[in-house]
């Protein structure tokens, strides 16, 4: 009879044990069913966050049926339990351990704004101040203050950022941006600076990219990015005025309504290269890598003199005499179908 009695209750036990398996394994396997969604999902984890807190949100995201499972499986495999803040985006098909796997890893939603290559710093500034997602910490700052944030006290923000598209988390600033894009353009500068060719007419790297700036602004045609920056090149080195009108514009700030006229080509500014010799004091734009590389490598002609033809190129001229016939042809007679630039972000003046 003890006998009996011992064996049923081990039976007991061991239905027991395979009961509370097969029960185990039954809910641990409903981490692998897909989940249903119209759409991505954005899901925030705080910092310090539990993984059993996350369960829980997950199960009122409607993203887990039953937190429970999840919350065990956080248990057997604690490693996958060791989940990284940040905000994730979880679309339809991906399992609980899809979205535990991408927690676990850091695979944050990314985000990006774009700063395109002929942009001021205003535009820039505004651009990030009506980025989605992304925290505003520098709104009510000063220019000075964000250079001295981003390692530059005292330099005059205009050019210093490298235009590009940049990826950022929710986690991330608009300063955390602002110094991302500083330090590439200081790379991108050195690197550009030290393979540059010989003789050019520029005592710094800062002057070059004053010049790279310019050349940003005054054409959009690929192209012809090496024979503008030659003919600045060889104007500087002849003692000539640039005479470009981007330059112009840009010391004009907000009197600038669209056009230029005799009077602005013959006001004083800091900028109005038609009536201050050399350089501009300080960038006039953000120039791209292409526009400093450039520059550095201007193109060995003989041109002097450029005009915009109208189609989004210029027509190039080694006399002053070619130059003024060209400027006849193709700026006092101008096509109803003018532009001066292929692309509306690039520069519009002529020379």
């Amino acid at each position: 009879m003890l006998k009996k009695l011992l064996i049923a209750s081990v039976c007991a036990v061991v239905l027991v044990s395979a009961g509370t398996a097969l029960w185990l394994w039954q809910g641990l396997k409903t981490l692998e069913m897909p989940v249903v969604l119209d759409e991505p999902v954005l899901f925030n984890v705080p910092s310090g966050t539990a993984f059993s807190q996350v369960a829980r949100d997950l199960e009122q995201a409607g993203l887990v049926s039953d937190s429970l499972w999840l919350r065990l499986y956080g248990r057997i495999y604690p490693a996958q339990a060791r989940i990284q803040a940040g905000e994730y985006e979880f679309t339809g098909g991906m399992t609980a351990r899809d979205m535990v796997a991408a927690m676990v890893a850091g695979d944050t939603k990314m985000w990006s704004v774009q700063f395109i290559e002929g942009w001021t710093f205003r535009d820039m500034r505004a651009a990030l101040a009506n980025t989605e997602r992304l925290k505003q910490v520098t709104a009510d700052w000063t220019d000075a203050e964000i250079m001295a944030a981003v390692g530059a006290e005292g330099e005059h923000p205009e050019g210093r950022f490298f235009p590009d598209t940049y990826l950022f988390t929710s986690t991330e600033s608009d300063l955390d941006l602002l110094k991302r894009a500083f330090n590439t353009m200081s790379s991108v500068l050195a690197e550009e600076w030290e393979g540059r060719a010989k003789g050019l007419p520029y005592d710094s790297p800062y002057e070059a990219l004053i010049m790279a700036s310019i050349v940003e602004r005054e054409t959009g045609a690929p192209h012809e990015r090496e024979q503008v920056a030659g003919v600045f090149v060889r104007r500087l080195q002849k003692g000539m005025r640039l005479q470009t009108d981007p330059t112009v514009i840009y010391g004009m700030g907000d009197k600038y309504q669209g056009r230029i006229g005799s009077k602005d080509l013959r006001t004083h500014t800091p900028y109005n290269t038609y009536r201050i010799d050399g350089l501009p004091p300080t960038p006039i734009a953000l120039p791209g890598r292409e526009a400093i590389h450039a520059t550095l490598h201007p193109d060995d002609g003989e041109a002097l003199y450029f005009v915009a033809r109208g189609d989004g190129t210029h027509k190039f001229s080694r006399t002053l005499a070619e130059h003024q016939k060209a400027v006849r042809e193709y700026q006092l007679n101008r096509r109803k179908d003018y532009r001066s630039s292929p692309a509306p972000t690039s520069g519009n003046g002529d020379s």
